[in-house]
């Protein structure tokens, strides 16, 4: 899409058309096992600076009443957006996600490649900057 200086202040709105959808849309998704349970949401994405891709969606999961839940980041194409369920499908049990790779919310050293790259192994998907 070519830059256009006339948009309209509506345009900044937009929250989500066929293909795209804003990023404080996403944030709250409910996410799902490939049985349609409900396992986790999305916290956050995080889209690399240079290339634009989203490289992770960090999934809140466990806890009670919104306390104590863990933070997993997950390759963003593991999601699989499901209509009928109004959120995002993963082939990933929770019991494989019991034992995935986690960080602590306060924890900004966590991203590291070596950490990113145990992410994508973990999941046994290419990593993003390939």
């Amino acid at each position: 899409m070519a830059y256009d200086d006339n948009r309209t202040a509506a345009s900044a709105n937009i929250k989500e058309t066929h293909d795209l959808i804003a990023s404080d849309k996403v944030e709250g998704t409910k996410v799902y096992d490939p049985n349609g349970e409900h396992i986790g949401s999305i916290e956050r994405i995080l889209v690399e600076k240079r290339s634009g891709k989203v490289s992770y969606a960090v999934l809140s999961f466990g806890g009670f009443l919104g306390m104590g839940h863990d933070h997993y980041p997950l390759p963003w194409s593991k999601l699989n957006y499901d209509q009928d369920l109004g959120g995002y499908r993963v082939d990933v049990s929770k019991q494989q996600l019991e034992g995935a790779p986690k960080y602590e919310r306060e924890n900004d050293d966590y991203w590291t490649e070596e950490n990113g790259r145990r992410v994508y192994d973990y999941y046994g998907v290419a990593p993003y900057w390939i």
